[in-house]
């Protein structure tokens, strides 16, 4: 058990760094060839950040541990919220993104009710797949072109000495320290396979481990998949907006969150589901996923009222998550 625990956490730490590497090696590249920033956040460091969620849940299907799949995914959406935003609103309280909270937030809330909804006969076929697949593309297109526009006016308003709208993309925020220069070609392919490597290391050591500790603690597949599974994959998360929210940066911290449970259902539970049709435990259906869904719409009060996330609506967050994690090994 001991050297299961040791596994667990290496893949926790491999998943961590593979993220880390692909988004850096696999940005600088995109950048060098003259990829725009927004175009490389919208892709490359979006998929970067869900690789880990996609790694470990097409690993658990593959070896028929759906609950730990499906189980991963309701945990993330619920840890970012409570657990990240609950954590980064600690560190220091956070404003909202105005844009946040009328663009993309209603985007998250569809999300999350189209997988109640697809989930409610038990099985996400590889239909509901390629619907979500399709939205995910609805999306990124959508983001896209909001970008452009929003860029495109904030240089027409600079030029004409005016100050422009402050248009917010998360995961172009996070390109500020990766610069080409600064690097070669092939050290950015070997940091990108580096990444690569890494994921799928980290993935196959969390999900064995997990697979070993649920069965001997005799804990449900569906249980560690909400809980440890879920919390390791969403580190870069965490990670990330606890450091945005230290330095002052809160709009990454929400965005993040908000950007991430999109991709985490439409682009993860999608792809895994076209692959492989993913089975849904009873209770996940009666009980987890609609936790999912009312902390998603309790979030939108806290959120709207002044448009930020005080200490003690964090704290509340974090109450919250605690007090679901121990429901959750005690069902």
């Amino acid at each position: 058990m001991v050297l299961t625990v040791i596994g667990f956490l290496a893949g926790l730490v491999a998943l961590y760094y593979g993220a880390e590497a692909l988004v850096g090696g696999s940005s600088s590249l995109a950048l060098r060839f003259g990829i725009a920033p927004l175009i490389v956040g919208l892709t490359v460091v979006a998929f970067g950040t869900s690789a880990p969620e996609l790694l470990v849940s097409l690993l658990a299907v593959f070896d028929g541990k759906d609950g730990i799949s499906v189980g991963n995914i309701i945990g993330s959406n619920i840890a970012n919220i409570a657990l990240i935003l609950g954590c980064a609103s600690m560190v220091r309280p956070m404003s909202v993104n105005e844009e946040v909270v009328k663009r993309e937030y209603p985007i998250m809330l569809g999300a999350s009710i189209l997988l109640c909804v697809v989930a409610h006969d038990l099985v996400i076929s590889r239909a509901d797949g390629i619907l979500m697949l399709v939205l995910m593309v609805a999306f990124l297109g959508y983001s896209l072109w909001k970008g452009l526009r929003t860029s495109n006016r904030g240089d027409k308003a600079e030029a004409g000495g005016e100050a422009g709208e402050a248009g917010e993309v998360s995961e172009v925020d996070e390109l500020e320290d990766v610069d080409p220069s600064k690097s070669t070609v092939p050290k950015d392919i070997a940091k990108l396979v580096f990444g690569i490597v890494l994921l799928a290391g980290g993935a196959y050591l969390l999900v064995e481990s997990a697979i070993v500790i649920a069965k001997a603690l005799e804990i449900p597949d569906l249980v560690i998949g909400i809980t440890m599974v879920a919390i390791g994959t969403s580190l870069p998360e965490l990670a990330t907006s606890v450091i945005a929210a230290y330095r002052g940066e809160s709009d990454i911290s929400v965005g993040n969150v908000i950007g991430s449970n999109v991709f985490n259902i439409l682009l993860v539970l999608g792809t895994v589901a076209v692959i492989a049709p993913i089975s849904v435990g009873q209770i996940a259906v009666d009980v987890d996923l609609w936790v999912m869904l009312a902390i998603s719409i309790l979030i939108w009060p806290l959120m709207r009222s002044g448009y930020s996330i005080n200490r003690l609506e964090g704290a509340g967050l974090l109450i919250g998550y605690v007090a679901y994690t121990v429901y959750l090994f005690m069902r």
